[in-house]
């Protein structure tokens, strides 16, 4: 008689197993995270699919080709003792040559320079994968600097009930009862001065990323998390490498809905 086969079924990690919160901190049942949370961790892929999301952004930027250049000059010849550089008409003061006062740039940037950075379709989706794989690593999390209870599974996630606060003020108590509020005022004491010129050129101040929030819809939520410091909040569809690790360095300490969750298995 011949044995009939026996299906091996593999039992779920409990690694994979995460709480789902109330807004009032308390864990209402547990959940398996999508298979996309277990991808191999790339950080090389992650700050290639960051560098190229920033150079596409950036806009092409020069001088007026004609600076420096808007003088009646002359030149005097050689066999004076002097450098033979354009001079102005009416004198001995020199012009439009780079080294002189009010003269054009030797090398300016070019506005027809191509910044752009190319990278495959693959590689950027294995990057945003990866990325929420470090998502879910505490000692990653830690390492960035995020303040959270030890006790929480990461990545975080609520019930729906999130998804319609509209008012900061109940966020703000519903990340106390969680215990995420620390992290909101880490993002608020970081606010600093830049250094360099960029302090001159509109973005004077810098100040650190704080909790990412993904929703499946951002009808009131994202007016009641706008005024937080550090915080983004985004929709499963506009979920990307560069939101999930700011400036290329991954970890970034996320809040799912459990709607959210539920979309993401679908990729």
């Amino acid at each position: 008689m011949a044995q009939k086969r026996v299906r091996k079924v593999k039992r779920k990690s409990l690694e994979n197993e995460i709480n789902v919160y109330s807004l009032d901190g308390k864990i209402q049942k547990k959940i398996s995270l999508p298979e996309i949370f277990n991808e191999e961790f790339r950080p090389d892929l992650i700050r290639k699919a960051v560098s190229a999301a920033r150079a596409n952004r950036r806009q092409p930027y020069g001088p007026n080709p004609m600076a420096g250049m808007r003088h009646a000059v002359s030149t005097v010849g050689k066999g004076r003792g002097m450098s033979r550089v354009q001079r102005l008409a009416d004198g001995r003061t020199g012009a439009e040559s780079p080294p002189n006062v009010g003269g054009r740039r030797a090398h300016p940037p070019k506005p027809e320079k191509n910044w752009e950075k190319k990278i495959n379709k693959q590689e950027r989706k294995k990057a945003r994968f990866s990325a929420l794989h470090a998502s879910k690593e505490h000692e990653m999390v830690k390492l960035r600097g995020h303040r959270f209870s030890d006790k929480l599974t990461l990545p975080i996630v609520l019930e729906n009930k999130i998804e319609d606060v509209a008012t900061t003020k109940e966020i703000i108590e519903m990340l106390e009862n969680v215990g995420l509020w620390d992290d909101i005022l880490r993002a608020k004491e970081s606010k600093h001065i830049r250094a360099g010129r960029g302090k001159m050129r509109s973005r004077k101040y810098k100040k650190a990323k704080s909790l990412l929030i993904v929703a499946s819809k951002l009808d009131s939520i994202e007016k009641g998390f706008r005024n937080l410091p550090g915080v983004d909040v985004t929709t499963p569809q506009n979920l990307n490498t560069e939101l999930l690790a700011p400036g290329g360095d991954p970890g970034r300490l996320v809040i799912f809905s459990e709607s959210a969750i539920d979309q993401l298995r679908e990729w």
